[in-house]
């Protein structure tokens, strides 16, 4: 059962008890606000998740949160406290040998 809630302007929800959608295996998503342009979602990367593919931002960039544990993009590490930006036109190959947590933002 999904706890989003509206308080005048402001929403709120807590990311556990959202709706889990699997993307691919190893890694889930719930879905924490979405806007016209814009949504935000809570990644989770179990150890040795990883998307299949590359995670192409075609038209729009993609801003990233790590919470816990390691993300890798296929070319580096960044471990939790890390803020990532990645315009649009840009690429990776989101990962994680020991798991993570994200807070994932699409800004349009």
């Amino acid at each position: 059962m999904s706890d989003r809630q509206q308080t005048d302007q402001v929403v709120y929800a807590h990311w556990r008890s959202q709706p889990v959608a699997e993307i691919f295996p190893g890694i889930k998503a719930a879905s924490v606000w979405q806007g016209d342009k814009n949504k935000a979602v809570v990644v989770t990367i179990e150890p040795g998740g990883k998307w299949q593919g590359v995670d192409v931002h075609k038209t729009s960039s993609e801003e990233i949160f790590v919470v816990s544990g390691v993300f890798q993009d296929g070319d580096r590490n960044y471990e939790a406290g890390t803020f990532i930006h990645y315009p649009q036109g840009s690429s990776h190959v989101p990962q994680s040998e020991l798991g993570c947590t994200l807070f994932v933002f699409y800004p349009n």
